[in-house]
């Protein structure tokens, strides 16, 4: 439960509820502010932070434009960041620090789903709303019987603004077969839960569809040697390979593939990134699908691009830079319904009120159009298939996906 911060005295200035109140001119208007904290989960160093820094810098923008913009009268949103460096251990700690931050109302991540397993509980708990734009894994929100139709949300705190496993894998696997004309496959995936994930759904589809898995293996995410496994696929007669996992390790397989056997790689949003190409001398004619359709491509998302050159962030935007924007305004959006139905303040139980608002939150956002249904999942099933072409990522299809 949220309990009051601090009462804190300076003049006749009172701190009266979650939040704390600063005599600030240049918030509201009216001589204060109270200060909402949102934070930011990802990996900000090691082989994923290139995705991990586009997520915090694309919430940072989020904030700043709130803050500039006077989105919610009276309130000064801050940004905490934490490096969760892609492991679940560490994101369970990070989880303990957003909920003991008494002004932290939101958690914007993680980049993984198995960090996001190690959090969903204590947010939970603690009525403290996390808003993912790079989670995939369908269990998140479905619960472990989502297969048999048996869909149950585990934790009521969770939303995401990306799509699922599911739907993801059926859509790479049509666009394999359908417009790729690939009917032999090699299965690979590197057992974490999203990669295996991933790679399960793709192989249901893919063989419904009448696809062949002509060989499965499994690997070492943290392995950079795969020749073992590269001289299976070269013997099984596969036309390209289906990877389940993510860029570090997805790079030099493909290469090591291609120095073997020229057949591309395919894999999922944990693929699609400046830094697969960067890391893969070899990358040219590989696929890889992400969720929505490019923001470069959206009218909804000129703004977003312009102001973040403009911001001068080092980092580029990546994969997940307009589904962060928009998981970090639907806290904002949140947070604005409690603070108007509270006559412009903070409530004292300004977790669980936020985490009641998120149900109806709905806007036009960077993506596109923003909600979430029953299981927090979002509204929006776009997805987009892209080929590396002339050294660089193109779009092929997006469709929206039921």
């Amino acid at each position: 439960m949220l309990i009051l911060t601090t009462v804190l005295t300076t003049g006749a200035l009172t701190l009266t509820a979650c939040g704390s109140r600063d005599d600030d001119s240049k918030g509201s208007g009216s001589g204060d502010t109270q200060t909402v904290v949102i934070g930011v989960d990802a990996p900000l160093t090691g082989d994923l932070s290139a995705l991990g820094l586009g997520i915090k810098n694309s919430a940072d923008l989020a904030v700043k434009n709130a803050n500039k913009d006077k989105t919610v009268p009276g309130i000064k949103f801050e940004l905490q960041a934490l490096d969760d460096q892609a492991q679940p251990s560490v994101g369970q700690q990070n989880a303990q620090k957003f909920i003991g931050n008494k002004d932290l109302l939101g958690v914007v991540g993680p980049l993984n789903s198995g960090v996001a397993q190690s959090m969903q509980k204590p947010f939970t708990d603690a009525n403290l709303t996390q808003v993912s734009p790079a989670n995939t894994g369908t269990e998140l929100t479905q619960g472990n019987n989502w297969k048999t139709g048996d869909k149950k949300r585990p934790y009521a705190a969770y939303f995401r603004t990306s799509t699922t496993d599911a739907i993801q894998g059926a859509f790479a696997a049509n666009y394999l077969f359908k417009n790729a004309k690939v009917k032999d496959v090699y299965l690979i995936d590197d057992q974490k839960p999203y990669g295996a994930g991933l790679a399960a759904s793709f192989k249901t589809t893919f063989t419904e569809l009448g696809g062949k898995i002509v060989g499965t293996d499994h690997i070492n995410p943290d392995d950079r040697d795969f020749n073992s496994v590269v001289t299976k696929v070269k013997s099984s007669g596969a036309k390209a390979v289906y990877y389940g996992g993510e860029y570090p390790a997805g790079a030099p397989l493909s290469q090591q593939l291609k120095d073997s056997v020229q057949i591309p790689l395919m894999g999922g949003d944990g693929m699609y990134s400046a830094d697969f190409i960067k890391l893969n001398k070899k990358a040219e004619g590989d696929i890889a699908t992400s969720v929505g359709k490019p923001v470069e491509e959206l009218d909804s998302a000129k703004k977003f691009i312009a102001d973040y050159k403009t911001a001068g962030y080092k980092d580029a935007y990546e994969a997940y830079g307009g589904g962060t924007y928009d998981a970090t305004w639907s806290i904002i959006e949140a947070v604005k319904t409690v603070v108007a139905d509270n006559d412009g303040k903070l409530p004292e139980d300004a977790r669980i009120q936020v985490l009641d608002a998120m149900k109806t939150v709905k806007f036009e956002g960077v993506t596109g159009p923003v909600s979430f249904d029953e299981y927090g999942d979002t509204t929006n099933t776009m997805m987009t298939a892209y080929q590396v072409t002339g050294g660089k990522w193109t779009s092929k299809l997006s469709e929206a996906v039921k």
